[in-house]
């Protein structure tokens, strides 16, 4: 069961190990999860968070590494592959891949509008221009001018994006990767170190690790810390799938994905071991989330603590390559698929994604945050669901088990089948469906 097209592939485990992290490690970990850590009690998140993300890293992230590796295609071809081997047809199976494709492409167009925001704040924090505003009046007019008109910086983003893409997975996305994931961190913890330092900041920390029992009892604690983890790790039946389909027979994957939602997580913490500081440094609380903390009260109250100017220049350098990882991460599931069929070449396949991302990004900008949330209310977790009953009810448990036990000395225990197939499926579900009652919880 093989998708025979000669592919590329990854350099070493440790480039498609910081791939992954990369496009992990995205706004949710940075505008989401600080703002939820303050507003549910900071351990009191955690414990559930950390739960969601075990149950979520050693089964659905190790079953779409593998379905991609099995069948050395994305999606269409994939979930094609599946639905041939239990019903001897691909049809109904391509079909269906095409949703994950089209929701990878969804979500990076949206994507790509937010990364122009970042673009611009970086140079903002360059020139100096964002730490000479004063007051919250002052950059939410900022952030109206760049949300209302940044056609120049959204055209830069995809641009860079495009060009990290065209030159394949090895030599572009993942040498991107092995640049950008550990700048990253580098920097956060660099912001981290230098927080610890100014006055006021202990109380933050303090903060985040404090432990408020009774806080557990309350179900949106639970059904956040869900959201949180299942959207941080990437799972929607596209571009963890593309990623793995460029493994080679020797990766040992549940290794691999362990790494993945190790460093996820720790990008996550390092996150709110800036922000919620930060904030106690400015004797402020946490309340806001989402693209106004970070582009409206945040770069406020960073500019008026000790060394402010530097601190919104390597915050957003930072944010930077973690928008990047992720979009090239996001375009990646569909110029793969016009690869596959059309049979396109590479710089071609790049091209078209890159212009329909360009044309339809400028157009959905005014809309974006509306359109995201379709993405992540419904395309997303649907994608990842259907990855998920593909690959672990329709193939078959000793196909399943085959595969991801490749290249490992130990094969995984007895848990592991049902768990993937029956809770994490579950979690799957409930997770589409809480987002549709409830709003997006990711």
């Amino acid at each position: 069961m093989k998708h025979e097209k000669k592919r590329d592939s990854w350099g070493s485990k440790w480039g498609f190990i910081l791939a992954c992290i990369g496009s992990a490690v995205g706004m949710g970990n940075i505008w989401l999860f600080p703002a939820r850590v303050s507003k549910y009690g900071g351990a009191t998140f955690l414990i559930p968070y950390l739960i969601f993300v075990v149950i979520i890293g050693s089964t659905g992230v190790i079953g779409e590494m593998a379905f991609g590796r099995a069948t050395r295609s994305g999606p269409v071809h994939a979930f094609g592959e599946a639905t041939k081997l239990r019903f001897g047809t691909d049809k109904p199976g391509k079909l269906l891949g095409l949703i994950p494709v089209l929701g990878s492409l969804a979500l990076a167009i949206g994507y790509s509008v937010v990364t122009g925001w970042i673009f611009k704040y970086t140079a903002q924090s360059i020139t100096g221009a964002l730490s000479a505003l004063d007051g919250v009046d002052a950059f939410s007019a900022n952030f109206g001018a760049t949300a209302s008109g940044n056609l120049g910086w959204q055209i830069a983003g995809m641009a860079v994006t495009i060009a990290i893409m065209a030159f394949g997975v090895g030599r572009g996305i993942e040498k991107a990767n092995k640049v950008m994931t550990p700048l990253f961190f580098l920097l956060f913890i660099g912001l981290a170190v230098y927080l610890v330092t100014l006055p006021g900041s202990s109380a933050g920390y303090q903060y985040i690790f404090v432990l408020r029992p009774e806080g557990l009892l309350d179900p949106w604690v639970w059904v956040y810390a869900l959201g949180q983890a299942f959207f941080s790790l990437s799972i929607a039946g596209n571009g963890t799938l593309i990623y793995g389909s460029y493994l080679s027979p020797d990766s040992d994957i549940p290794s691999d994905a362990k790494m993945v939602a190790l460093f996820d997580t720790c990008a996550a913490l390092l996150a709110a071991l800036v922000i919620i500081p930060a904030m106690a440094v400015a004797g402020q609380q946490l309340n806001e989330s989402g693209p106004g903390l970070m582009f409206i009260y945040l770069p406020n109250v960073i500019r008026g603590i000790p060394g402010g100017p530097v601190i919104l220049v390597v915050f957003f350098v930072a944010v930077v390559f973690a928008a990047l990882t992720s979009l090239v991460n996001l375009f990646e599931a569909p110029t793969a698929t016009l690869q596959e069929l059309f049979h396109l070449p590479r710089p071609a396949a790049v091209g078209i994604i890159g212009a329909i991302g360009i044309g339809v990004g400028l157009l959905i900008a005014p809309i974006v945050s509306h359109w995201m949330d379709v993405c992540s209310i419904y395309i997303c977790p649907i994608g990842a669901l259907l990855a998920a009953v593909m690959f672990f009810w329709i193939c078959g448990k000793d196909y399943v088990l085959k595969q991801v036990n490749l290249a490992r000395h130990k094969p995984l225990g007895s848990w592991f089948y049902p768990m993937a197939k029956y809770l994490f499926c579950g979690v799957t579900l409930l997770v589409l469906v809480l987002g549709a009652v409830f709003g997006s919880i990711g």
